[in-house]
This record gives structure tokens, C-alpha cells and sequence, in this order.
């Protein structure tokens, strides 16, 4: 047995590619943290993960659990380049898909089109058969005309089938023998069933989950294979794990069936790890801020839950009202806002910045590899907020004359010198995410001066302090090795499933036993799965939810039901639960009866995530972390000498005031003037904010 236990995280974002590594010493206890940081690789996403373990000086031989976050589903659907897909749908049902929904974001625009389906009409096709929403056969399926389908299907060029009939989330024998239809008729051609996918109604979302599953299955699964043959020809003899958009990891295997489950694989890692934080520090009421490259992400955890959401929607903005995904997916928001963010002008000479990203290449101006447009990172540059002499941890030499005429372009644009245009776009960039972080606070019923704000990515730091003092925080936290937080995250995740299915009843006394019956048949469920995989049942553990709604409403409201049995004396305490939810979101309770539309029931089992321990407190004094001072720009507070700090160097214990600037390889943080600044016994940055 290795003296070590070595455990793994990678993460592939849209710009770079990060690793965090866990050594733990079983005699002594200690451990030993190492990160890195490359270039994302696309198309070929594996070789940029085994840069970064190479760049990290992993021996894979000696990892015992690794973990992998990736961007590559969601790249293939916003980038269109996944497979042609052929829709096989209940008869009369072809043209769900094209419907959609009547609702239009853009609500003025008389010319407004509906996002068009990612499966046009003449390869969407229909089988006779009906189920009633109780599940029950109405009329049998008839399998016939398949054969002439496939056969349609292989002169048109489709690559994957999927498969969604009206009802299948009650009973899936139609779906199921359709499916083992395709397989017998069509062997090896990649096919999904709307039953795998989601056992919830909504016969739209259901179909176009089961589409877009379909669409980005054989890019998954070839990526995965790929990945997996790096990993084992690396000499990593275990079991990888990948990280899904529930928070939660899940085996390549599980995945690679259904590869929609992990859209936002990256996102939900950072989220998981800013609530595991937020438990080590005593931080139950977080609110995480993700900023990367690319993107910026935000989402709230109260008393330590992480809100799971299944009416997801990429491509969802004010013009268009995108496309949704009905699997657990971590509630967050996303906007264009990142590092490498495009500042633009419009034809009103109005200032911009996202969400068009300049990427990892060409990337900022300021990278010297042929970027001409100026980004929020060359702002940074600029205004002193980002060390020039040590720019992405010394790795590049700033080319300060590529972002100055960068910046000059845009000042020229507004009628501005270049310190004017770089302030304006970190005002705006500023703006933008604050916007973002109002969504999932105050929108919501939350204050958000009764949270700490968790902020990590490379330019989390950055910027945290300016968004704490505009929305009221007073508390900042900093991870330590921000700038691959997301990767920590999954090293402190579990293996996870969300299964929610739809089960229609009045919440009242007499039918409590009904809802446990549910409950544990879905527990039982679970069970199954897991057990089929090698994982111990008796490991598992479960929380229960109910999506719950006033009668005759339209959606539903989320309550967690606890460890107990349902039972006819908790029925009161449930509906208690509900309307208080229920109140806070919306400011009104109803005198009408309440309904259970479905059940949300988690099931998880570590498989040797990391345990942190806290280090000693050592002294206050700061002194040998110090680097020098240089004049820096805060943007809206004015030019300060701020005090620089080597983020490597800093320890538990250490206390400072700004205005300061503190630096490592991945990341920098902007402590404003008059803040407070000590390093907990995580080593995390933890700001005390002065209005």
C-alpha cells in the first residue's frame, strides 16, 4: 500500500485548463497541495488535461481518485457541432419540438421567430401507440412503420435516435420497446429515450432534453473513450469519475449513457466547492462568484443547500427564448463576462463589454499573439490592478503597447483618453455581474447583505470587493488557489444522482402514505442503480424533496422534506414549509388547497473526497509576504499606493488594510481602501468590507 493517497481534479474551461492535487501522508497526516494551470486544447479537450497533469507533475500510477469537469457538452451545443439526429415521437406528437412554448422574451418584436429545433421536421417521425397520464396503455404501440423510419433515417445521414413519446415519465414500456426496436433494426447507432433522460411531464422540455442529449452523445462518448485511454496509458489504473450539473460526480460509464447531465460541469464544481467552504468556515449563507475567462457564474446556497433546478435553459437571453434542459442542474446565472471579455461600441456610442470572449487565442491584446481588441484583462493591465511584470504568474511579458492601443481605440470611440475607456469598461464589467448577482438574491426574496460573498476563478479577486460594496456585503472570501477552485470543488464532491419523477396528488392526511410509497419506491430505484455499478447500497444516503404548488397554478415550489417518514401528522408542517417558501419568493400566500406535482429525491455515497484540516494560527505580521507597492487604479475610489503581497507566501494568522493588491501565479485580488484583510486557518483571504 502507497504511503500517499493521492486525489485528482481537473478542469476544462472555455479558456483554460486547471488541476488541483491532494497529497495526503497516511502516517503523519500532512498534506500537500499542487496546482496548475494551460491552455484549453479544443477540439482535442484530452490533451489539454494531460498538459496540465504533466505541468502539475502528477505520477498517474499514484492517483487513487480522479475527478473531470468539461465544457465539451456545452460547447457542442453552442457551437452546433454535434450529430444529425433523427426524432422518433408519439403519433400526431412530430411537431412538439417546433411548437415550444408560447412564450417570447423579445416581447415587442412583431418579427420575432422562435429558436429553430435541433431536429428539422422531415427527420422527425411518429409511431402509433398512446399512454394516458396515469401511465396506462390507451392504445398499443405499433412497431411496423419502423423499419421504413431507420431506413429513412440512414439515407438522410442521421448519426443518433432519439426517442419521446407523450406520457413515458408515467410508464416507459412504449418508449423502452421502441427503443429495443432501434437497437435490433439499427445496431450500434447511438439511441436515447426521453425515459432515461427525465421522468418529469412537460412533453416539450422532455423532448428537446432528449434531443439535445442525442445531439452531443457520440462527441461525449468519443471524448470520454479518448480520455480514458490517456488516463490508462498514463498509468492510472482506477476509476475516473466526471463531474455532473447537480454538483455531484458520477462514474465515465453512467456519463457517456447520458452525457446531458454534465452541461455544467465546470459551474457546478465551483458552486459545490463554495458551499463545502462555506461549512468549513462557518459561512452558511454564501453567494459563489465564479469568474473566469469566458464567463462570469453566480448562485446562492442558504444554511449550506445548494438549490438543484431541472427547468434549465441555455441560449435563454432577452431576445430569444433559447432552449430547455430537463435534467438536475446546479440554479445558477451565467452572463458573457470574463477575463478575456470584448469591449465594444455600438452605432449609438454606447459602451459594451461581452459576451463575445477573445478566448485563450487569440486572447487579450495584452497576451501578444495577435488579439487586437481590448478586454476586461487588459483594463486590469492597464490601470495597474494586474501586475504587468507578473502577468499570469510570470508565464507571459504584458505587451502594454497592444493593449493601449486596444483601450485607445475604444477611448477613441467614446471621445475619451485610454485611463477614461479602461475605467468605463471595469465600471461596466462591474455593472454586468452585479446585475447577474441580483438575479439569484434579490429577484429571489434574498437580502444579500445576509451573506458572504465566496469569490474564486482567475479574476474572482478582482473584482469581488467593488460588487460586495455595491450590493451591502461586508464579508469577503477569497479561496485560497482561487484561480482552479472549480477543480478544488470536485475534489470535495460525492458521487451523486438526482432522480425526479412526477407524481400528481393533493397534499393532505389521507394520502401521506401514497407520497412515502413514492419515496421509497424511487429510493428502491436508486438502489438499483448504484448496486448494478459496484457501488455498496448500504453506502448511499438520501435527501427527499417535493415540488409542490398551489392547485390549478402552473408551477411548482421546491421543499425539502427532511429525514422523516411522511406521514398524516406532517402533512400540516409540509404545507407550513411550502407557503413559507412559497412567501418569500413571491410576497403572498394563497387560502387554497396545495398539491404534490413530483418528488426530488438525491442519492449520494462518498467515494474518498478530500477532508480539510485547519492550520495553526501564526502571527499577524504580514511583513514577509510583502513584495513592494505600485500605484493602482480602483476605478471608481481613485488612484491609491497599494501595498502588494505574494499570495504564496501569506499565512493563517496574518492581518493587513488596504488599499493592496494581493498577487499568485493564477490569480489577483484588489483589497480597496480602509478594508480589512486576515487569512483564516484554510489559508482563504477574508475581506472585512468598509462602505
Amino acid at each position: 500500500m502507497s504511503k500517499k493517497i493521492t486525489t485528482v481534479a481537473t478542469d476544462v474551461g472555455g479558456t483554460f485548463t486547471d488541476l488541483v492535487c491532494f497529497e495526503l501522508d497516511r502516517e503523519s497526516g500532512r498534506s500537500v497541495v499542487r496546482t496548475a494551470k494551460t491552455a484549453t486544447t479544443p477540439p482535442d479537450y484530452e490533451r489539454g488535461m494531460m498538459e496540465v497533469l504533466h505541468k502539475g507533475k502528477v505520477e498517474l500510477a499514484e492517483v487513487d481518485l480522479l475527478a473531470h469537469g468539461t465544457t465539451v457538452v456545452i460547447n457542442a451545443l453552442t457551437e452546433r457541432k454535434g450529430v444529425k439526429v433523427g426524432l422518433i415521437a408519439t403519433e400526431g406528437f412530430r411537431d412538439t419540438l417546433e411548437i415550444a412554448r408560447g412564450n417570447r422574451p423579445d416581447f415587442f418584436n412583431l418579427h420575432y421567430v422562435k429558436p429553430p429545433p435541433f431536429v428539422p421536421r422531415h427527420l422527425r417521425r411518429e409511431l402509433p401507440g398512446r399512454m394516458s397520464y396515469r401511465g396506462e396503455e390507451m392504445r398499443p404501440l405499433d412497431l411496423s412503420p419502423l423499419a421504413g423510419i431507420l431506413a429513412d433515417f440512414r439515407k438522410e445521414g442521421v448519426e443518433a435516435v432519439a426517442i419521446s413519446f407523450l406520457h413515458s415519465y408515467a410508464n416507459t414500456a412504449h418508449e423502452q420497446a421502441a427503443e429495443d426496436g432501434v437497437r435490433r433494426l439499427w445496431p450500434g447507432v447511438p439511441v436515447v429515450s426521453s425515459h432515461s433522460i427525465a421522468r418529469e411531464w412537460r412533453e416539450y422540455e422532455r423532448t428537446n432534453t432528449t434531443v439535445l442529449s442525442a445531439y452531443v452523445q457520440p462527441a461525449a462518448e468519443s471524448y470520454l473513450e479518448r480520455l480514458s485511454t490517456a488516463l490508462k496509458e498514463g498509468g492510472f489504473s482506477g476509476t475516473p469519475y466526471v463531474m455532473q450539473s447537480n454538483c455531484g460526480i458520477d462514474s465515465i460509464r453512467s456519463t457517456a449513457r447520458t452525457p446531458i447531465t454534465m452541461i455544467e460541469s465546470g459551474p457546478s464544481s465551483g458552486v459545490w466547492g463554495a458551499a463545502e467552504l462555506g461549512r468549513l468556515t462557518g459561512n452558511l449563507n454564501v453567494i459563489a462568484l465564479d469568474i473566469g475567462g469566458t464567463t462570469a457564474k453566480c448562485s446562492l446556497i442558504e444554511n449550506g443547500n445548494i438549490r438543484i433546478v431541472t427547468d434549465y435553459w441555455i441560449e435563454k437571453d432577452r431576445k430569444s427564448a433559447g432552449y430547455p434542459v430537463m435534467v438536475p442542474v446546479v440554479d445558477l446565472v451565467e452572463i458573457g463576462n470574463g477575463g478575456g471579455s470584448i469591449a465594444w461600441v455600438d452605432d449609438f456610442g454606447k459602451l459594451h463589454v461581452g459576451p463575445q470572449s477573445a478566448g485563450a487565442v487569440p486572447g487579450p491584446a495584452a497576451y501578444g499573439i495577435g488579439g487586437n481588441k481590448a478586454t476586461t484583462t487588459d483594463a486590469n493591465l492597464w490601470l495597474g490592478r494586474i501586475n504587468r511584470d507578473y502577468f499570469c504568474g510570470g508565464d507571459l511579458t504584458a505587451d502594454m503597447d497592444a493593449a493601449g492601443q486596444a483601450i485607445a481605440a475604444i477611448g477613441d470611440k467614446l471621445g475619451m483618453d485610454a485611463d477614461s475607456a479602461a475605467r468605463g469598461i471595469i465600471r461596466i464589467a462591474n455593472n454586468n455581474m452585479v446585475n447577474a448577482l441580483k438575479l439569484v438574491s434579490l429577484n429571489r426574496g434574498y437580502d444579500p447583505r445576509d451573506f458572504t460573498l465566496v469569490a474564486f476563478g482567475g479574476g474572482g479577486g478582482m473584482h469581488a470587493v467593488a460588487l460586495a460594496k455595491e450590493l451591502g456585503i461586508s464579508k469577503v472570501v477569497i479561496p485560497a488557489d482561487a484561480a482552479v477552485f472549480s477543480a478544488w470543488g470536485m475534489t470535495m464532491s460525492d458521487l451523486r444522482r438526482d432522480l425526479v419523477v412526477t407524481k400528481l396528488m393533493d397534499l393532505k392526511a389521507d394520502t401521506a402514505d401514497s407520497i412515502e410509497i413514492a419515496l421509497r419506491e424511487t429510493e428502491k430505484a436508486a438502489r438499483t442503480q448504484f448496486e448494478n455499478e459496484g457501488v455498496d447500497p448500504s453506502a448511499l444516503t438520501f435527501r427527499r424533496f417535493g415540488k409542490f404548488r398551489y392547485q390549478n397554478q402552473e408551477h411548482t415550489t421546491e421543499v425539502d422534506l427532511g429525514g422523516h417518514t411522511v406521514s398524516a401528522d406532517r402533512i400540516s408542517q409540509i404545507r407550513e414549509d411550502f407557503e413559507a417558501a412559497y412567501e418569500r419568493e413571491y410576497t403572498y400566500r394563497l387560502d387554497a388547497p396545495v398539491e404534490l406535482v413530483g418528488i426530488h429525491l438525491t442519492a449520494t455515497a462518498a467515494v474518498g473526497k478530500v477532508e480539510m484540516e485547519p492550520q495553526p494560527i501564526g502571527t499577524t505580521d504580514p511583513a514577509t509576504a510583502v513584495k513592494g507597492s505600485r500605484r493602482v487604479d480602483f476605478a471608481l475610489e481613485g488612484i491609491f499606493e497599494a501595498t502588494t503581497y505574494d499570495g504564496q507566501r501569506l499565512a493563517p494568522g496574518m492581518r493587513f488594510q488596504g488599499p493592496a493588491v494581493i498577487e499568485d501565479s493564477g490569480s489577483t485580488a484588489l483589497i480597496h481602501e480602509a478594508n480589512q484583510v486576515e487569512i483564516d486557518a484554510f489559508g482563504n483571504i477574508v475581506i472585512t468590507v468598509e462602505e
